[in-house]
């Protein structure tokens, strides 16, 4: 790996406005929903209407002839499919359609094809099926439901938790639960598909086209290179879009058997059962403390739902092993194979859910011994990985729950339970402290630039909003010395070179690194041009020696000897230079450090109206540790949509499945709550701490902190105003009461 260095007056960490605004805004940027092909036609589902059981026959006739049908599959006609591989976040969901077993509520039962949408919805209308029915397991707690235990080897322990409890002055011991909630992206998911022969152009709501590519291409059992998908824009995810799903690979099954290009748009009911969701979980947390504020014990058990064949898996309770110091603790995770469709990452997995037990049980033991509950986790702070005990690359979390403190003003707080009124509204103040773990795995890029003196950064990454396509364009301008308007980054290819999905929190980790390397091998090439040329000033010059700036590179010790790029190419008779980059993630033993993932301090003031039963948050102050910021205005953006999520996660989200059936009963956005505008308080972000040192970049991710720890902050904001611990998400008006 080659570095350069790079010019003072740096274009990132400014909040520059979004490259890919102009097309937005314009609607020139092209959804899935947006392609259209010659010939194409368009595709319905048919869902099933029980929860378990077998399909005792179905009959396709009248749809087969209804106006413009071309066909329709079901398990009887769909050939055998491959199941999809093991990916970076686990196995792929089961091959769709391959026997007449029914496992969930909603499940493709069958595929449609017809000229026209309305065509296609009218024709799957007229599918008729006789079931078999099974009793359905629906509830994680069902005694008769198969238990998972450890499913990935995340459980933890060291000390002696028993010992520990028995020294402890004040023990809590706590049960808590959180529900199914439903990832609900503006726009439905929708899939394209049109076959070549053997090859396949896919375009898919995805947040991680290597991943479409790699799985369409198992299952067809097609070479990898006989797929390309194409996720320019996505249109939200919030993690939905990390799996391939059963409806992506029926799309590309119908468009093989018509020869036609087919579209397929679920239904926002259909998003509710066949893209994923954040699984329910049901904690028991025991936390034991001295009186003078020392955690001596901690024992975190979780149990959370999944699939009856599926390996979706969350460790919610891991979380609570690495947050604190404390010599005694015991985590472990199950989950309860149940008749629901497949779970999968919704913003903060795991952490979203157990962040809200663990910083809930934080906040009781604090008052059980009287203190302030940011002077004990400042305490209990952990200096260095309470697990593998390396130094952090980089923690600020003290930084975060000062600085965020003193802007808050928690230093008002009157401790007393009630205490704090503003004519008819109680107020609280309540906070949490937490973090996001560090992910980062391979990535791929490409930069190369040309004799106008453009660069072109390429990757297959995507961008679900984060602002991938700004910060990249960024850095990009950064490392190569260009204007902003002279640099474009491209993504959403899978021709690209390889990126891994946007989930985690670490995409712009892995992709800020392997843009950083592609640049800086990119400069290497310009230098090995002129390495033997005698009229340029670059001569035996190397990219510890060079700066890149104003579209040149310049001997850092003497500014005015240099050239501008478009002068190489030219002397040389070149259109273009290119070059290649990989970032690999940090090895924790090599560096000596353990990788840190973003920390933060949440801070909410809460007002109730005690006769009314009314709850709003009214203000929320997020303190973060995201290590280098590559952009302040998408970070800060990031952080208030988190801050958003977790309101909606704390007091409005939950799925709604009926006992008897397994339907999902509010699968609409008229009746899954979330929060609108008038919902949202005044919102501020701090960024604090210093570029991280595990990687030559030193970013960390901020996507998912913003979530966690929202639901924990209100809730104990809520008992320090009425005295009434919520334990059970959404917090409801007959828990205020």
């Amino acid at each position: 790996m080659t570095t350069v260095e790079t010019r003072t007056d740096t274009v990132v960490g400014e909040g520059v406005d979004r490259v890919d605004a102009p097309l937005k805004v314009t609607g020139a940027a092209h959804y899935p929903n947006d392609f259209n092909y010659p010939g194409m036609v368009h595709a319905a589902l048919v869902g099933s209407t029980i929860a378990a059981g077998r399909i005792r026959s179905i009959d396709a006739s009248d749809a087969q002839s209804a106006p413009g049908v071309l066909t329709v599959i079901t398990h009887l006609t769909a050939p055998q499919l491959e199941r999809g591989p093991m990916t970076l976040l686990g196995p792929s969901p089961p091959a769709p359609m391959q026997d007449d077993r029914i496992l969930h509520y909603g499940q493709h039962i069958a595929i449609v094809v017809a000229d026209s949408p309305e065509q296609a919805r009218h024709a799957a209308s007229l599918v008729r099926v006789e079931y078999e029915p099974a009793e359905a397991l629906l509830e994680i707690e069902d005694p008769r439901a198969e238990i998972l235990e450890n499913p990935w080897g995340l459980d933890t322990e060291r000390g002696d938790v028993s010992a520990g409890f028995a020294a402890a002055d004040a023990v809590v011991d706590e049960r808590y639960t959180t529900p199914d909630n439903t990832n609900n992206p503006l726009g439905l998911f929708t899939t394209i598909a049109s076959w070549h022969g053997d090859s396949v152009t896919i375009h898919d709501s995805t947040q991680w086209p290597h991943n479409v590519r790699t799985s369409i291409a198992q299952i067809f059992q097609i070479p990898e290179s006989g797929v390309r998908v194409l996720a320019p824009f996505v249109g939200g995810g919030f993690g939905a879009g990390l799996r391939v799903w059963s409806h992506t690979i029926l799309t590309a099954l119908a468009a093989r058997e018509v020869k036609h290009p087919v579209k397929l748009v679920l239904t926002r009911p259909q998003m509710f059962t066949s893209v994923g969701h954040r699984p329910n979980s049901v904690q028991q947390i025991k936390i034991g403390a001295t009186r003078s504020g020392d955690l001596v014990a901690l024992e975190h058990h979780s149990i959370s739902s999944v699939a009856m064949e599926d390996d979706d898996y969350e460790p919610v309770a891991f979380g609570s092993a690495v947050s604190y110091t404390c010599p005694n603790v015991l985590t472990r995770d199950r989950q309860a194979r149940l008749n629901i469709p497949c779970p999968g990452s919704m913003r903060a997995p795991a952490e979203g859910q157990g962040s809200f037990a663990l910083e809930s049980a934080i906040d009781e033991v604090a008052h059980a011994i009287g203190m302030d509950p940011l002077e004990f986790r400042l305490r209990n702070y952990a200096e260095n990985h309470p697990v593998l005990g390396l130094p952090w690359s980089s923690k600020a979390l003290r930084e975060c729950y000062t600085l965020g403190a003193d802007r808050f003003g928690w230093s008002r707080r009157n401790p007393e339970i009630g205490s704090m009124r503003d004519g008819r509204w109680i107020i609280g103040y309540g906070m949490a402290g937490v973090t996001y773990p560090y992910y980062q795995v391979p990535c791929q890029a490409r930069a190369s630039l040309r004799r106008d003196g453009s660069a072109y950064v390429t990757s297959a990454a995507t961008d679900i909003g984060t602002g991938t396509y700004t910060v990249m364009t960024q850095l990009a301008a950064e490392l190569l010395g260009l204007d902003l308007g002279r640099v474009r980054f491209d993504l959403g290819d899978s021709d690209m070179p390889y990126a891994p999905q946007a989930g985690g929190s670490g995409l712009t980790g892995a992709l800020a690194n392997a843009v950083h390397v592609a640049c800086g091998n990119l400069v290497q090439e310009f230098l090995d041009i002129v390495r033997d040329d005698e009229d340029s000033p670059l001569r035996g010059a190397t990219p510890e020696t060079v700066t890149a700036s104003d579209g040149r590179l310049h001997r850092t010790d003497a500014p005015d000897q240099g050239e501008a790029y478009t002068d190489i190419l030219a002397r040389h008779g070149l259109e273009e230079l290119s070059a290649d980059g990989r970032s690999v993630p940090p090895d924790a033993q090599k560096i000596g450090m353990a990788t840190a993932g973003a920390f933060g301090a949440k801070f909410v003031e809460v007002r109730l109206d005690p006769q009314l039963g009314l709850l709003r948050v009214a203000r929320v102050v997020s303190a973060i540790d995201g290590g280098r910021i590559l952009n302040e205005k998408t970070a800060a953006s990031q952080i208030n949509g988190g801050t958003v999520g977790g309101i909606s996660q704390a007091m409005f989200e939950a799925t709604a499945t009926d006992a008897g059936t397994g339907r999902i009963a509010n699968a609409t956005f008229g009746d899954y709550l979330m929060p609108v505008n008038a919902d949202i308080p005044d919102m501020e972000v701090i960024f604090c701490g210093t570029p991280d040192r595990a990687t030559k970049v030193g970013t960390k991710g901020v996507g998912e902190v913003g979530l966690v720890g929202i639901a924990a902050a209100i809730g104990n904001a809520v008992y320090h105003a009425t005295g009434r611990r919520l334990r059970s998400l959404p917090f409801t008006i007959d828990q205020l009461f």
